[in-house]
């Protein structure tokens, strides 16, 4: 099993477009997935057809009330691809998550029962709060969803930074899976800058594969769908195959850590 935390403290930039999609396309690919939705919006939940009425138990029941996986846990059309559900209450999370001893590994205590899964993939909130230090800490690796738009590579140092304090006091496997740009457009200057950019800063972190601009990405969400099942065919779909192969063909072993 691969615990992998999609992280950026920056909003927008893909990391629950990325969690659902990634997910689903390794479910197609006959691995057995788990995306946790960590994040208080709840859109992974929403993007994969879970109602609100129907998150009867949640992330939320998982890290503070002690509540087991298995009935957190919830079954989507997707076939072998489940989700952890998020709703609001989530918010409220940090602060009674801070008055705990174990505040930051009660998503690795709760994910210990994950063995059913060979991935689980943890949606993120846009920020670096007790909610990710609990990802962090939980997980194998990180990938970092980074939009190709100015000063995208601003506040990647900060996260590099509280990498470095999660293997020092709580995570010392942890390791950068990889970076992976979003919302690409080739046809402008600005996304092959910063491309170039990232490339240059970051060297192998940086994934082949790249998620373009596309608009049935964009409208899947909106039929609580991935894009494998809404278009299959479409650029935004090839993106999220390439990104799970390639996902796939990285070793472990011998991926550098930043």
């Amino acid at each position: 099993m691969r615990i992998i935390a999609i992280t950026n403290q920056k909003g927008g930039v893909g990391k629950t477009t990325t969690a659902i999609n990634l997910g689903a396309t390794l479910a197609s690919m006959n691995f057995k997935v788990l995306v946790v939705d960590l994040d208080p919006q709840g859109n992974a939940s929403t993007g994969l057809g879970i109602e609100p009425a129907d998150r009867n138990m949640t992330t939320y029941d998982l890290l503070l009330d002690g509540a087991d996986l298995a009935d957190v846990a919830i079954e989507t059309e997707v076939e072998r691809l489940w989700i952890a559900p998020a709703t609001t209450d989530l918010s409220s999370a940090d602060i009674e998550m801070g008055q705990r001893d174990n505040r930051i590994f009660l998503l690795k205590e709760a994910l210990a029962t994950a063995t059913a899964y060979d991935f689980v993939l943890i949606d993120c909130p846009p920020s670096l709060s007790l909610l990710t230090l609990n990802a962090l800490t939980a997980a194998h690796s990180l990938l970092v969803p980074l939009q190709a738009e100015f000063f995208a590579l601003e506040g990647l140092s900060q996260l590099m930074l509280t990498v470095r304090e999660v293997r020092e006091t709580a995570n010392p496997a942890l390791r950068i899976e990889g970076v992976v740009l979003t919302m690409h457009d080739a046809r402008m200057n600005l996304s092959r800058q910063v491309e170039e950019d990232a490339r240059a800063t970051l060297g192998e972190l940086v994934f082949d594969t790249v998620v373009p601009r596309n608009v049935r990405l964009s409208e899947a969400p909106s039929y609580a769908l991935p894009v494998i099942a809404y278009d299959p065919a479409s650029k935004g779909s090839q993106a999220y195959i390439d990104l799970a192969n390639e996902l796939l063909e990285r070793s472990p072993r011998k991926k550098e850590s930043a």
